[in-house]
């Protein structure tokens, strides 16, 4: 399974703090993932990461609109392995069933650290509570374990 191979290539790869894998903490990193956020995502989940209008319902189209990536979305309430196989592999490859999004896989057009430094940017907005509960998901999904 593709979700599989990428988790296990990121986890062998990336070191594992008690926060999880994201670098938000690394400022040469959150910078790299401000920029190729603002070239490869802002157009739709905004610059300011407020997502689109109506986020929680389907468009016109059928496909779910790009959500928020601050606090008003849900993107804090995934373990860094699952945002990771998400921007890598677009979402509904990852949710699968009958879910539909414009969401594209980036795994053949962002590098794997281009992917941890956006996901590092985006974290790095959260207010510190946000991030400590973020840190808990990760460390009871046994993405935190060193």
């Amino acid at each position: 399974m593709k979700t599989m191979a990428f988790a296990a290539a990121v986890a062998m790869a990336t070191p594992v703090s008690a926060a999880g894998v994201l670098p938000y903490d690394d400022a040469e990193r959150v910078a790299n993932g401000l920029t190729v956020y603002q070239e490869n995502c802002a157009a739709c989940h905004q610059v300011d990461l407020t997502g689109e209008q109506n986020w929680k319902s389907p468009g016109e189209d059928g496909l779910m609109p790009a959500p928020p990536h601050d606090v008003s979305g849900h993107t804090w309430h995934h373990d860094d392995f699952l945002l990771l196989q998400i921007v890598a592999l677009g979402t509904e490859l990852v949710v699968g069933g009958d879910y539909k999004s414009r969401m594209p896989g980036f795994g053949q057009v962002l590098t794997p650290d281009e992917i941890m430094n956006v996901l590092a940017y985006i974290k790095s907005t959260w207010p510190n509570e946000v991030i400590e509960l973020h840190n808990d998901i990760n460390m009871r999904r046994g993405v935190g374990r060193k």
